[in-house]
């Protein structure tokens, strides 16, 4: 995603809350609170797929229309609490993609779950 659509993006969230009148409503706090419950929702679609058939679920045009609309709706609440908190999102994810880089590196962390 270029930095031009997330702010296109961003503006249009913007101009629907204020449609709403809900920036009252939109403060950090009830935002990251909407992120958590948005991902449980997202969540919650696979919650007795087994593990070993969550590609395939994933992959069935119902099913991902469902998940798509779900991840949809965290990203949304996302995008809300970042530009609410003044975060770049795009920086923020470039910096702690390098973290990790940092904190696992391939060699010592190929296959491996823990932190090495």
């Amino acid at each position: 995603m270029s930095g031009d659509r997330l702010e296109a993006i961003i503006q249009e969230l913007r101009e629907f809350a204020s449609d709403r009148d809900w920036e009252q409503f939109h403060d950090p706090k009830n935002l990251a609170m909407a992120v958590v419950s948005e991902a449980g929702e997202l969540a919650a679609e696979y919650r007795w797929v087994a593990n070993n058939e969550a590609d395939e679920w994933s992959r069935d045009s119902d099913n991902l229309a469902r998940v798509s609309a779900e991840a949809a709706d965290v990203a949304i609440m996302l995008v809300s609490f970042c530009d609410r908190v003044g975060i770049d999102l795009l920086d923020a994810m470039a910096k702690k993609i390098e973290v990790n880089r940092a904190n696992y590196p391939a060699d010592a962390s190929r296959g491996r779950f823990e932190r090495p």
